[in-house]
């Protein structure tokens, strides 16, 4: 992949574990609201859509601005008490900024909440741009959020490397007409990212080096 100038990345699930903060958060709003709490394996696999699409199957329509707003207002210090960096992510990052490449992130994670994790884990340096879907009109799977960053970089589809961790990803980058790595870190199962084919599925993001 010689051509590769831009590697857009993925936060949660890619680079970022905060499946503890989400969970934490998830199941205090349920409490306050009166709900039983949910499993980690159903927290889990409902991640990735954004937080009012995570919460709104299992609280009444009436109560999803209240339970949005309790869940974001736990999710601040969750995050920063429980969201770790995949292993050598960090390194990974940093390898690849000192070998030139530009670097951008796209995340369904609202703008408020990805400054907290990259801020937090000491990561945001290495970031030329990144986009959040609560500044866009539709967050993934739609792949306006790929468009527009490659937009702003100015960068040919094919000199772009997209990575991420759920079947969303792959459609969007596929949407996109880019290149798309998926790692197996995250909330889809390998048998469903399979079904989307991208162009490779790898174990974790630190495996990302070797094929680069």
């Amino acid at each position: 992949m010689q051509k590769i100038k831009l590697i857009i990345f993925d936060l949660d699930g890619t680079l970022v574990d905060a499946y503890l903060a989400i969970e934490s958060s998830f199941n205090y709003c349920m409490r306050k609201l009166g709900k039983k709490p949910k499993s980690s394996a159903l927290i889990r696999r409902a991640v990735g859509w954004g937080d009012k699409n995570l919460l709104a199957p299992y609280v009444d329509k009436k109560d999803l601005f209240t339970a949005v707003s309790l869940y974001r207002k736990h999710h601040k210090p969750s995050l920063r008490k429980h969201a770790r960096l995949y292993p050598k992510a960090r390194l990974l990052l940093r390898q690849f900024k000192a070998k030139g490449y530009k670097l951008a992130l796209a995340s369904n994670r609202p703008t408020e909440f990805s400054l907290i994790l990259l801020k937090h884990l000491h990561i945001i340096k290495f970031f030329d741009y990144f986009l959040c879907a609560d500044k866009l009109k539709h967050g993934k799977p739609a792949p306006e959020i790929l468009n527009k960053i490659i937009r702003r970089f100015t960068f040919k589809k094919s000199q772009a490397l997209y990575v991420g961790d759920m079947t969303i990803d792959a459609q969007a980058g596929r949407r996109a007409g880019i290149k798309t790595i998926i790692v197996t870190t995250g909330s889809s199962s390998l048998s469903e990212i399979k079904k989307e084919r991208p162009f490779k599925i790898i174990p974790e993001v630190s495996k990302l080096a070797d094929l680069m």
